[in-house]
């Protein structure tokens, strides 16, 4: 599934840059080598961040 249709940015690649430690949509679209067009995506991205650190943080426990 793409997130972010402008860069042509895929949900694992989404994935794959916040497990590397992306934690703010900037550094995603750096990762995946590009910047934000429309901005569409940042809310979905934002949304993917708080899940990866909601799922630490309950595998810290």
């Amino acid at each position: 599934m793409y997130v972010c249709n402008c860069n042509g940015i895929r949900e694992r690649e989404v994935r794959a840059a916040i497990e590397s430690g992306a934690c703010r949509p900037a550094q995603v679209f750096r990762a995946c080598g590009s910047q934000p067009q429309c901005a569409r995506c940042v809310c979905d991205m934002r949304q993917m961040i708080a899940e990866q650190d909601e799922a630490l943080r309950y595998a810290a426990e």
